[in-house]
């Protein structure tokens, strides 16, 4: 996630069906709160992409088609909001596991697409989450509960509930990866940082510094989600007992990089739901909120160490406003002082805006020491004769050598900043 396309601040399409999904829709004034409830509100613009052929396929060859028929029939018997909460989370926390256990080997592949594939949890989350959108339950539901079972569903299929740590002679090692994104370029597109998530999370792995445990979470690809704050919510009760935390999205073709230097700025790229924000990054406390965030990752290390096939950069690179200038400035060698951020060594766009709220959060909390940064990886490609979305197929050996690979680097980078952070 590396674009810098500027754009100017809109609602857009995304915007007007996050906005329909929060507040429902409009109903006459005669309509009772009651019934503004039971309405079912709007499609997002992700869940209307379900319907296209390669997203259909995806489901129909992970077996995870039948997970959304399940989770209608069981809301339908919900006689309470009590009971619909049970509902949404115990299918929202079974669809992470499952996506989880598919990865790694374990239960039935159902289906003939890759274990590894992340786009199978992408899509049938969303398809949990259409279904939630066009149900009418048979009793009163207040907005702000329908609200909740949205977050409940949300944060329940993404592993945010799902982070647990042994005891303290283990090391703790938290990573994060995305969604699929620019699926209006291309609904077959997966994300190797999600699926390097459903590969690590969990994993136990070997250093010299001894054994570490590595949890996951996965987070979407929606402006609004970072606004609200969903990232700190997630890490600020993790980074305080963690050895070791990395961001990791898609980034740039055929390398890795370590991204030196975070920017609190927003590019305005469209996100999953084509909305668009430029500005400054919003935080808390934005008086007291730094242009620049940096790695505490054992950078050095990491670029010099033999992980896999692709090469590791460390990126100094940022895009800067000078002290007293007016027009960006790109640099090769991180910010001057006084420079307000145009674009960190991620770019504009969310991987920068999840290293910059991650590395901002860690030092908020007064753990400077803390190793933690962002990692990109390289572009998950398909093969040479399968590029085109009109006339390609979902998969093919390119695709699934080239996500093996990713995954596997991704593990032997964290192994070793582990090992490194001593």
């Amino acid at each position: 996630m590396t674009h810098r396309l500027p754009a100017t601040p809109r609602l857009g399409l995304g915007g007007v069906a996050l906005l329909l999904a929060l507040t429902g829709p409009v109903l006459p004034a005669s309509a009772s709160p009651a019934d503004a409830a039971r309405t079912p509100t709007a499609m997002t613009v992700e869940e209307q992409r379900l319907d296209r052929a390669a997203p259909q396929e995806i489901l129909r060859r992970s077996g995870f088609d039948a997970l959304a028929p399940s989770f209608e029939r069981a809301l339908k018997g919900s006689d309470g909001f009590a009971q619909a909460e049970r509902t949404v989370t115990r299918h929202a926390s079974a669809l992470w596991r499952r996506a989880v256990d598919r990865a790694q080997g374990r239960g039935p592949a159902t289906g003939d697409l890759s274990r590894g594939d992340d786009r199978p949890l992408y899509w049938a989350r969303l398809a949990l989450s259409r279904e939630l959108r066009a149900w009418t339950p048979r009793f009163a539901l207040a907005d702000e509960q329908r609200r909740a079972l949205h977050t409940a569903l949300e944060t329940s299929s993404r592993g945010q509930d799902d982070l647990r740590f042994p005891g303290h002679r283990v090391k703790r090692v938290l990573v994060t990866g995305f969604d699929p994104f620019t699926l209006d370029r291309d609904t077959r597109i997966g994300n190797p940082s999600g699926a390097s998530a459903l590969a690590l999370d969990g994993a136990l792995v070997r250093t010299a510094e001894g054994p570490a445990r590595i949890e996951t979470v996965v987070f979407p690809v929606r402006w609004a989600d970072f606004a609200e704050g969903e990232v700190e919510r997630v890490l600020a009760r993790q980074l305080p007992h963690l050895d070791l935390f990395t961001t990791v999205s898609q980034g740039r073709q055929g390398r890795f990089d370590v991204e030196r230097t975070n920017g609190a700025w927003r590019g305005g790229f469209p996100d999953n739901e084509n909305a668009a924000s430029t500005g400054t990054v919003p935080v808390a406390d934005p008086g007291s909120q730094p242009q620049w965030t940096t790695t505490t990752l054992p950078y050095r290390q990491l670029t010099e160490a033999e992980t896999g096939r692709f090469p590791v950069y460390d990126n100094t690179e940022v895009t800067e406003i000078p002290a007293g200038g007016t027009q960006p400035v790109t640099r090769t060698d991180g910010p001057t002082p006084g420079s307000a951020s145009r674009a960190g060594g991620g770019g504009d766009y969310l991987s920068n805006e999840i290293a910059y709220r991650a590395t901002l959060l860690r030092d908020r909390l007064g753990l400077p020491e803390l190793p933690g940064g962002h990692l990109h990886t390289p572009v998950l490609r398909f093969g040479a004769e399968n590029t085109n979305p009109q006339t390609g197929t979902v998969t093919d050996p390119d695709f699934e050598r080239n996500r093996t690979d990713i995954v596997s680097q991704v593990r032997e980078l964290v192994k070793t900043a582990v090992g490194e952070a001593g």
